[in-house]
Order: C-alpha cells, then sequence, then structure tokens
C-alpha cells in the first residue's frame, strides 16, 4: 500500500531554503496581501502544512524573506503608546534611531540600498513598510477620515521617511546630514502628522496634482 505524501521534498534538499526562496519570489511578484501560503507551498513543493511548521504563519515567513533590522510586533506598541497626540513625533524618532543604530542601521541602510537597485527587494521593502509598519499604525486611529485613502496616507508617509533616509545618510546633503536628531524631529514630525490625519485630498480632488 502507497503511503501518502509526508509533505517534504524527497533527498537531502534544504526544505526551509527552498520555501523561502518561493516565498520570496512569490512576495516579489503578488505582494503581501495577494500571496498566499498555500501558493508558496505549491511553488516549493512542499505541503501547506510543512511551511507552517517551519514558519508559522504568512507574516513569520515574510519577516524571515525580508529580514528586517527591527521586529515590527515590538517597534509598533512603542511608537502607540503614550497616545495618537505624539505619535508622528515617535515615528520620526523610532525612525532615526533605527537609521543611526550601530546594528540596525547598516542593515536598514542596506536594505534601503538594495530596494533602489532591485526591483523584487523595492518590492518587498515597500510591502514590508506598508503592511507590517504604517499599516499597524494607522489601524489603531480613528481619526484618519476616508479609509479609501490608507494607500495614498501610507505613500506619502513612505515618501517622507525614505527620502529622509537617502538624503541624510546616503547621499548626506547637508546641513541635513549634520543635524541634530531632535532638530529632525522637529522639522518632519508635523509633515507626517498631516500625511497620517490632515487633509490630503483636497488638492487631489480639484485636479491638482500637487500635495
Amino acid at each position: 500500500m502507497a503511503r501518502g505524501r509526508t509533505g517534504r521534498r524527497p533527498g537531502n534538499q534544504d526544505t526551509r531554503g527552498l520555501i523561502l526562496t518561493a516565498a520570496r519570489e512569490a512576495f516579489s511578484q503578488r505582494g503581501y496581501d495577494g500571496t498566499s501560503i498555500k501558493q508558496i507551498a505549491t511553488s516549493a513543493g512542499v505541503d501547506a502544512a510543512l511551511v507552517h511548521h517551519y514558519f508559522g504563519t504568512k507574516e513569520k515567513l515574510f519577516l524571515a524573506v525580508v529580514r528586517p533590522p527591527v521586529d515590527p510586533a515590538l517597534l509598533i506598541p512603542q511608537v502607540l503608546a503614550e497616545g495618537p497626540e505624539g505619535v508622528p513625533t515617535r515615528i520620526v524618532r523610532t525612525f532615526l534611531q533605527t537609521c543611526e543604530g550601530p546594528v540596525t542601521g547598516p542593515a536598514f541602510l542596506g536594505m534601503l540600498r538594495g530596494g533602489t537597485s532591485h526591483r523584487w527587494q523595492g518590492l518587498l521593502l515597500r510591502d514590508f513598510f506598508t503592511t507590517q509598519i504604517v499599516r499597524r499604525v494607522l489601524d489603531k486611529r480613528e481619526d484618519i477620515g476616508d479609509p479609501s485613502y490608507l494607500p495614498l496616507r501610507t505613500s506619502l508617509v513612505a515618501s517622507q521617511l525614505f527620502g529622509l533616509a537617502l538624503t541624510r545618510y546616503v547621499l548626506k546633503f547637508e546641513p541635513l546630514a549634520s543635524a541634530h536628531q531632535d532638530a529632525v524631529v522637529t522639522a518632519v514630525a508635523p509633515t507626517i502628522a498631516r500625511y497620517l490625519t490632515g487633509d490630503i485630498t483636497a488638492e487631489l480632488e480639484s485636479g491638482n496634482s500637487g500635495l
């Protein structure tokens, strides 16, 4: 009597590595929301149960692919802990601290450089920031207005923070590159506040492409 599938490919292949490779391709092609564990398992040639065995959830598998320098599950509660008023300030300060950390800084800037050089890395970085960072922040807010503008708000926050990282740490524009962290937080936080909860629709609805 033939034995049923075990969910593992025959031989000595690195099953975990096969899953990670399939997941990277799936996430970069379909995005986080458009990818399922079943699709990844099929591409890797294993059972979905084996994917769950190695990684637990789709979110944990995604983080294993992206390998971010910080865990969003630990980061976001710190940003939200002291109430909504200070969220924009804490977002900017936490972002700068991540960029300037002795371990997290080189790792994040490596991700950023990779994202600007390689399309698939850029797509993974975009989805990581969108689904694991900004979405978690906005999901906790009741003052964001029309939820259909969430993708726009997310994009605007990303443009501000990633642009800040490029100009301050990669291109090293002065005097921004040498500015004290407190000064940068004070300058950037109001813009983040507007992008999170302010009126960002008037110019678009009037047909003016400027923001």
